[in-house]
């Protein structure tokens, strides 16, 4: 396996949550079900995975392919334990980011579970940094994290 990037001195972090009426069990389902990935790609984008090395949400390995267009955006995510039990992770171990680790934490909440979705993430120099923000940051990642709320939503309280 590659090495886990190290985190940079300048990072960004950002942060959307959701409450959605549902349960843990069903937002963990979710996450876990083998179609979730088609599912959570806005319009305009496909994915392609390439390699699932994954024994479960919180372990193992996942390579995929972004395409805008016909511009492929190599991934590679090792998925591991998040901040709480209830929670996990994918870090960026190669691709296209200098830093990118995504926590996706599910918090059982009076009217249901809420959803929080935190990025820290850091740039490459140079026009591939360029390109990233462009893609990956500011109001695309804004626009990204509302559409997979909006489809988690969909699909937890059906």
């Amino acid at each position: 396996m590659d090495a886990i990037q190290h985190i940079p001195e300048r990072v960004t972090i950002y942060e959307k949550s959701t409450v959605m009426n549902t349960t843990l069990e069903k937002m963990m389902a979710f996450h876990e079900a083998d179609d979730t990935f088609g599912k959570l790609i806005p319009p305009g984008m496909f994915g392609q995975i390439r390699e699932d090395k994954r024994t479960s949400i919180t372990e193992g390995d996942l390579k995929f392919t972004l395409w805008l267009g016909f511009i492929p955006i190599k991934w590679h995510a090792e998925h591991q334990a998040g901040p709480t039990e209830t929670s996990f992770a994918d870090v960026m171990v190669s691709g296209p980011m200098q830093y990118w680790r995504h926590e996706h934490i599910f918090e059982a909440v009076d009217r249901g579970v809420k959803l929080t979705d935190r990025v820290t993430l850091a740039h490459k120099p140079g026009l591939q940094g360029l390109f990233t923000r462009l893609l990956f940051d500011g109001i695309p990642l804004k626009i990204l994290f509302f559409y997979r709320h909006l489809r988690t939503k969909w699909a937890v309280e059906a």
